[in-house]
């Protein structure tokens, strides 16, 4: 699938952080193994307001230097240099929409909603939602795959696994553990 443009002067990136609070300070590890140019939809959903901006700011610092970009997960805008959104939540200027997707009415539901990306989960089994059963890559390939949107792997997903599933159509990858390990 040919790379779309989010807008006019961003490319979309391929690989992917999804942050939570369970990371604790792991998350600087984490965010040192992502290539430059990668992507990270920060959740912290838990963490009480004012810490989760002030966290967000300390990423949104990096990307001085290793030009990640940065979208927010949830209703409540964290600072005015959001990249963008994951999910419904009203979009920053200029911004991408990347879009949850566990079923293809979600996935409809995103190219509606204007999403630029679709993260579709969980591809694998996940340590981060072990009671959610699996899609399998064929299923969750199928979910996406006629859009005319790219869309992400997510869920028990490394590099190696991404290797064997993009010819499905797979534009990119996304995790939480696989950054965690020093295998990703």
């Amino acid at each position: 699938m040919p790379l779309r443009q989010a807008r006019p002067d961003r490319s979309l990136p391929r690989c992917w952080l999804m942050t939570d609070e369970r990371m604790g300070e792991r998350l600087w590890a984490a965010l040192d193994r992502l290539p430059d140019g990668a992507g990270i939809v920060f959740r912290h959903h838990a963490t009480p307001l004012e810490a989760r901006r002030a966290l967000f700011a300390r990423i949104a610092a990096l990307r001085e230097t290793r030009r990640f970009t940065l979208v927010r997960a949830g209703g409540i805008a964290l600072s005015d240099r959001e990249d963008g959104v994951h999910g419904g939540a009203p979009l920053p200027t200029g911004g991408i929409r990347t879009w949850p997707v566990h079923d293809r009415a979600e996935a409809l539901a995103g190219k509606e909603a204007g999403a630029d990306l679709l993260f579709v989960s969980p591809v694998f089994p996940t340590r981060s939602h072990p009671q959610t059963a699996a899609l399998g890559s064929e299923k969750a390939a199928a979910i996406a795959g006629d859009m005319p949107l790219p869309f992400i792997a997510l869920g028990g997903m490394t590099a190696a696994r991404f290797a064997a599933i993009e010819p499905l159509g797979f534009y990119g990858w996304a995790a939480i553990d696989a950054w965690l390990d020093a295998g990703a």
